[in-house]
This record gives structure tokens, C-alpha cells and sequence, in this order.
């Protein structure tokens, strides 16, 4: 047996494996409800600042994206050859610590500026997603993963259950109240953390941290190692390029439409968290042990896919809501997709394998809030050749079809390993 695979044996059967888990469940639970707190706030607050213009709202909500990914894409790699270095803990409490304090500028901010400013430095800190994807590498053998990244997946949903409903109802009562709330949540994580979480990644398995792959370029070298890997994160590009119009478009989207107010956003958005929670909490597990995790990766794109077609033909709000439980089964594929990759890594390149993950989420958000808010701008406006709302959703439609084919062909006659050796 080797060093990698006695660690995974030594990880499955400790008793502390269980209590970590719901530890790093906890972690992003609370990030997660503080995102969704000021998520149907965030572009409201933004058209308030221009006199209600939603077109030039818009324009301007996804150059605020743009930038919080670019940050995430240069700082990513730095973040995650760090906690290969160390530790995970490290990271995870310096992210939250930061979120906090950003959540305080956003709440005080005066003008476009200063909330563009709180948005390029939650860019920066915003690590601990990622590095909680490796700590969970870290502590859970191979065969187990996709069902607990799933069970993680499910503090995504979780968070957006109650996060958008309580934030739709602060921001009515006074728009910068979620901000407060939010840096409250998040600075308590910090705290929480500092006090119970331990580290997962021991001393005997960390690796020195090196510039050369700790910058975007070198990052994305680790990814291009391999025939599968590389495959694998094409395909997470294009997902999550679709992904983008959802936090970039789908407030104002819903909006124009349908005409809905910040509470009717919330609710929808928790419907959202409730379907994902169902699906990541219970469901993966069992529908990657019935298919295996090619199949379901595939399956969950295809979902993704009829998802996003639904809500962007839907005629009515009521109708656009079918659209959510479909959705929701993308998520399988996330899951999926995270253990498949982390099998072709070693133990002491994981926290570079997320940070090189998030660089291509990172790119592809720096494309997408531009890509759907101009897009979405151009064809509720005057020049546009039909009036198409809808247009941004189709296109990311497309685009999960896409990744589905790279990730068809990717897996096709592929021998996948249970674990790369160290």
C-alpha cells in the first residue's frame, strides 16, 4: 500500500473524518447564506446608484463580475500552493476574515466606486470554497468523494434557501442591512473556525510552494498534464461560463420580465437552494453509485442544459419555476466532475488542483457577466432585431451542450485511476 493510500485508509476510518466534514459543512453554509443575503440586493443597489436605468445597470453589474473573477484568477493559484504549503486552515480563516471586513466596506459605500473597491477585494479573499474542496480531498478516500462533495454541495443550497428570503426582506426594510447581516455571518465563520476547526492536510504530506505554479499561467499547466484532466476542465469551463448568467442576469433579468420585487427574487432563489440542497444532500450519492460517475457527469449537463431552454421561454414566472427542479439535477454533474479530477492528482497537489479549478471558473467568470449582461442589455433595447429577454439563457443552454460533447469526448475509452500515486 502506499504513503497516498494509507492516508485515504487512515481517513476513512478516523473517527474525526465525520465531525471535519460537518466542520467544513458549517464553513460554507455560512459564506453560502451570506452570499445569498445580498444577492437580490446587490444589482438593485447598483441601478440606485443610476437613477434606475436597468440597461445601464446592467452594463455596469457585469464589469463588477468581471472584476471579482479577475482577481479570483490571479489570486486562486497563489491561495491554494499556499495551503499545500500551510495548511488548509490558514487560508480558510484568512478568507473569511476578509469577506467580513468587506462586507462592512460594501455596507458603508458611498458611490459606484467604493462598492466596486468591496468587490475586487472580495475577489481576493474569496478562497475558501476552493480550499474547502481540497480539505475535503484530504480526509475522504477516492470511491467517496463524489457523494461528500456532494453532501458539501448541499451548504450551496442550503445557504441560498434562507440567504435570498431574509435578504429580499432586509432589503426592503433598508438596501445595506444584508451587507451588515452578511459581515456579521461572516466574521462569526471566522471566529468559528479559528475555534474548532483543525487542519486536514499533515505536516509529512504538504509541498513546498513554487512560483512557477502558483501564478494563472503555471496553474493551468497541472490541468494540461493530463489527457482526462485537461478534457475535464474544458468542459467546467464552458459549465460554468453558462453559470455565469445566473448571478449576473437573473435579478434583472426576472425583474424586467416577470416585474417581481426583491422579495418574490428571494423566494425564488431560496426555491432554488431547496432543490439544490435536495439533490446535493441526498441525491448524489445514490444516482453516482446507480450510473457511476461518467454517466451522471453527463446526465447532470443535460439537465443543466433543459434547465436554462425553460427559463428562458418561459412566458410567465409561474412557468419559469419548472425550470428549477430540472436545474437543480446539474449538480450531480459538479460533483461528478470534482472526484473524477481529484483521481488523476496526488495527495500533495490537491490545493494546486482547486486553485487551478478555480482559475478556469475565474476566466470564465471574467467572460460571463459581460457575455449575459450585454447580451441581455442588446436585446431588451431598441437596435436589437427581435425582442428576445430570453437571450441569455438560450445561449447558456448552448453552451452546457457544449461542455457536455468536451466531456463526452473526454471520457470516451478512458481508463480513469482510483487515485494518482504521490
Amino acid at each position: 500500500m502506499t504513503e497516498t493510500s494509507a492516508a485515504g485508509t487512515q481517513a476513512a476510518t478516523s473517527p474525526a473524518r465525520g465531525a471535519a466534514v460537518a466542520f467544513i459543512f458549517v464553513t460554507i453554509l455560512l459564506d453560502m447564506l451570506a452570499l445569498g443575503l445580498i444577492m437580490p440586493i446587490l444589482p438593485k443597489l447598483v441601478e440606485s446608484f443610476l437613477d434606475n436605468d436597468t440597461a445601464q445597470a446592467a452594463r455596469i453589474f457585469g464589469l463588477f463580475g468581471t472584476a471579482w473573477a479577475l482577481m479570483q484568477f490571479l489570486f486562486s493559484p497563489i491561495l491554494g500552493n499556499l495551503s499545500d504549503r500551510f495548511g488548509r486552515r490558514p487560508v480558510v480563516l484568512l478568507s473569511n476574515f476578509g469577506l467580513g471586513l468587506d462586507y462592512v466596506l460594501m455596507a458603508l459605500a458611498p458611490s459606484l466606486i467604493w462598492l466596486f473597491v468591496g468587490r475586487v477585494i472580495s475577489g481576493i479573499t474569496s478562497a475558501s470554497i476552493s480550499t474547502a474542496f481540497a480539505y475535503i480531498a484530504d480526509i475522504t478516500p477516492p470511491e467517496r468523494r463524489a457523494a461528500v462533495f456532494g453532501k458539501i454541495g448541499a451548504a450551496f443550497g442550503a445557504g441560498f434557501v434562507v440567504g435570498p428570503a431574509i435578504g429580499g426582506l432586509l432589503g426592503d426594510a433598508d438596501p445595506r442591512l444584508p451587507f451588515w447581516v452578511a459581515a456579521g455571518l461572516s466574521l462569526a465563520n471566522a471566529i468559528y473556525g479559528f475555534l474548532i476547526l483543525p487542519e486536514s492536510l499533515p505536516r509529512d504530506r504538504r509541498a513546498p510552494f513554487r512560483w512557477t505554479s502558483a501564478n494563472p499561467i503555471g496553474a493551468l499547466n497541472l490541468l494540461r498534464s493530463d489527457r482526462i484532466l485537461a478534457g475535464l476542465s474544458l468542459s467546467n469551463f464552458f459549465a460554468q461560463l453558462a453559470h455565469a448568467v445566473l448571478p449576473s442576469t437573473f435579478v434583472l433579468y426576472a425583474t424586467y420580465r416577470y416585474g417581481w420585487d426583491s422579495r418574490t427574487v428571494g423566494a425564488t432563489l431560496a426555491m432554488v437552494g431547496i432543490c439544490a440542497m435536495l439533490v446535493q444532500g441526498a441525491g448524489i450519492g445514490p444516482i453516482v453509485r446507480l450510473f457511476g460517475e461518467r454517466v451522471s457527469l453527463l446526465l447532470g449537463l443535460l439537465c443543466g442544459a433543459a434547465g436554462f431552454l425553460i427559463f428562458a421561454i418561459a412566458p410567465t414566472g409561474p412557468l419559469s419555476w419548472l425550470g428549477i427542479p430540472v436545474m437543480s439535477l446539474w449538480g450531480v454533474s459538479g460533483a461528478a466532475i470534482q472526484s473524477l479530477m481529484t483521481k488523476q492528482v496526488a495527495a500533495d497537489r490537491q490545493g494546486q488542483l482547486q486553485g487551478a479549478n478555480t482559475s478556469v471558473q475565474s476566466v470564465s467568470q471574467l467572460l460571463g457577466p459581460s457575455l449575459f449582461t450585454l447580451t441581455f442589455a442588446y436585446f431588451i433595447g431598441g437596435t436589437a432585431p427581435m425582442h428576445l429577454p430570453g437571450a441569455p439563457f438560450l445561449l447558456a443552454s448552448v453552451l452546457v451542450l457544449l461542455a457536455l460533447g468536451i466531456a463526452a469526448g473526454a471520457l470516451s475509452g478512458a481508463k480513469l485511476r482510483a487515485q494518482a500515486p504521490a
